[in-house]
Parts: structure tokens; sequence; C-alpha cells
């Protein structure tokens, strides 16, 4: 009785535990994206790809020396920042449960750039 007690609580606690470490997504925007960052006017690398992750709306990239951050409204309303080195740019847009797109403004060094972005659900 207290071998089948102690079987039954070992498999209780596995199972609550398994559920526990699996993140559902908490807003119809989580999971892993792939951003697309392109440059249209200014002196600015042309284009670079990005693997970003939403959780809870949070967009955290962990990556490199550029630091990629920023939140997705519950109406999928994008704000986002990136960083690297002297460099920064603002983004602003829009995402819908599978894609999305927008555009940005920063500078690099003395030159001002801005562009467009559009992501996909990966």
């Amino acid at each position: 009785m207290i071998s089948h007690f102690v079987r039954t609580s070992t498999l209780a606690v596995v199972c609550v535990a398994a559920l526990a470490t699996e993140s559902p997504a908490r807003t119809p925007f989580d999971g892993a994206w792939s951003v697309l960052i392109v440059t249209t006017r200014g002196d600015c690398d042309r284009a670079f790809r990005y693997g970003v992750t939403i959780d809870n709306g949070n967009i955290i990239y962990d990556g490199g020396i550029v630091s990629l951050y920023g939140r997705v409204g519950g109406n999928g309303a994008l704000r986002a920042t990136v960083t690297s080195g002297n460099a920064r740019a603002n983004a602003t847009g829009r995402l819908n449960r599978r894609a999305g797109s927008g555009g940005w403004y920063g500078t690099s060094g003395q030159s001002v750039c801005s562009g467009y972005w559009q992501a996909n659900r990966t």
C-alpha cells in the first residue's frame, strides 16, 4: 500500500514538474520569430536578420553585440529598440498571429538611417 502511494505521488510530482517547465503562450504573439531589418535611407548596414522570441509580449534577443528588446501589445502594436555600440534604432509596427511589419528610424555615428522591418513566425 505504501509502495503504491509512493509511486503514485512520485508520478504526480513528475507530471506537475513537467507541466511547470512548459511555458504556454500567454499572448497570441508568443513564440519564435524571424525578423528582417532593411535600411532604405542613409549610410547604415543594408540588412540584418535576427531570430527573436516573444514571451508574454516581451521581445527577447540573446545574441552577439546587438541588443534588441521591446514589447508587443495585446492588439499587436510593436515597439522595439536595437542598439550596437554607438548605433541605435527605434522600430514601430504591428504583428498578427503569423507575420508583421513596420518601420524604423535610427542613427549610426553621424549617419541618420531609416527603413522597414518584416517578421514571420518560425
